[in-house]
């Protein structure tokens, strides 16, 4: 059979939006705002023909208001110059984010459905190749692994897959694949292929940020799984990293795994990372060259600052009045006013910790029982927050509290 010549097509890849998400109490849905005006501007500017975003679009399963409403004006305004296409992720509801996706206007596909995994997007390009895009919505194994079974026991009832999400992935892309292989035979043209997945592939690099998957210690997907397919726009971890693809034999490169993470740092553990999204060109026989990775509008920077007070609120924390900060303190005792005299000197600080030099080796897990005196347990609070024991004066004040709270329970 005779190939056609095919040109690229240029993918847009990003997900983890988390929109409505803050950052330790701080509003962000401005800055993410701004990123997607970004977003359209350079969808816009680098000729982009299809957007992919692979879940976690909202932060939580019932989303605020206005995070609903910024994402409506997202798509529309994407869709006029691109296909958009949309999973959801762990912190989504598939259900919520994938009703009415029928009604939605031309050009934007919610893919929210477990049974669609085997049907893709296809998507046609100027050159009227097409390309598939499966997109696989966040496979909860204990959701799942009935659905997408494939025995059945010996009273014909489906044979639940394993607890795992390897189980669950792995029987997905086998839908993927035979639905590829079926389309492969006799066409004409060849078929360029992505995957779009929320999943913890092995070999990613976690933060704090993203929510626990973890069902029953079985968490991890191995990249093997997704052999078969051109491009895997991944989900989930936060940092923009590519994944190795075991080679299958000599000569099979594989796809390329690739997470384009978030577009904000939501978490301190992000702070060292470039968040960016993903540019990836797909010709007939795969990725063309490298991906393209543009940087992400970087709203406030975050940084952690350690030192003591004196030394802070000096040249060592002139660099950070700024930025968005974790503020460590040192000194062996609390210094007065601590938050107070942070706040002022950092406008921004989003954490203040007194961690005295030395005081990690003080540092122990205390068991309290009833048996223990609530004053005694209140004294060693005191100690370990200031770094010194309460005052006689303090005792006190600590005593009358507790004396205090003891009559209105017997008055109650």
């Amino acid at each position: 059979m005779v190939r056609a010549t095919v040109g690229p097509m240029r993918i847009l890849h990003t997900s983890d939006w988390h929109l409505g998400r803050t950052l330790h109490g701080v509003d962000l849905l401005g800055h993410q705002a701004e990123y997607l005006d970004h977003l359209v501007d350079l969808v816009r500017s680098a000729s982009v023909e299809a957007v992919v975003v692979s879940g976690d679009v909202y932060d939580r399963a019932v989303p605020p208001v206005e995070a609903v409403q910024l994402l409506a004006d997202a798509l529309d305004r994407l869709s006029a110059h691109a296909q958009v296409v949309v999973t959801p992720g762990n912190h989504d509801s598939a259900i919520r984010l994938g009703f009415a996706s029928s009604l939605l206007r031309d050009g934007v596909h919610v893919r929210a459905r477990v049974a669609d995994v085997g049907r893709p997007v296809e998507l046609r390009s100027e050159d009227g190749a097409p390309t598939l895009v499966y997109a696989l919505p966040y496979l909860d194994p204990d959701v799942v692994r009935r659905e997408l079974a494939e025995e059945s026991d010996e009273e014909g009832a489906p044979r639940p897959l394993p607890r795992s999400h390897e189980a669950v992935m792995a029987a997905a892309m086998r839908r993927v694949r035979a639905d590829l292989a079926a389309r492969a035979a006799g066409a004409s043209e060849p078929m360029r292929s992505v995957v779009m997945a929320h999943a913890f592939v092995v070999g990613g690099e976690p933060s704090e940020s993203e929510r626990d998957i973890r069902v029953g210690g079985v968490d991890s997907v191995p990249a093997g799984v997704f052999t078969g397919v051109d491009y895997v726009a991944l989900g989930h971890l936060h940092g923009p990293q590519r994944l190795r693809f075991p080679q299958q034999a000599e000569g099979d490169r594989g796809p390329v795994l690739q997470y384009s993470g978030s577009p904000l740092a939501y978490s301190f553990s992000e702070r060292n990372q470039r968040k960016a999204s993903v540019i990836v060109e797909l010709g007939a026989d795969g990725v063309v060259g490298e991906l393209e990775l543009v940087p992400a509008p970087v709203p406030r920077r975050l940084a952690e600052v350690t030192g003591s007070l004196e030394d802070l609120l000096g040249a060592t924390g002139e660099p950070h009045v700024q930025d968005w900060v974790r503020v460590v303190v040192t000194d062996p005792a609390r210094p007065n006013e601590l938050y107070a005299r942070v706040r002022d000197r950092f406008p921004h600080a989003l954490a203040v910790e007194h961690r005295p030099t030395g005081g990690a080796a003080t540092d122990r897990a205390t068991v309290v029982t009833a048996a223990r005196d609530p004053l005694e347990v209140t004294a060693d609070f005191v100690e370990h927050v200031t770094g010194t024991a309460p005052t006689e004066a303090e005792l006190a004040v600590l005593r009358r509290a507790y004396e205090d709270v003891l009559a209105a329970e017997r008055s109650a």
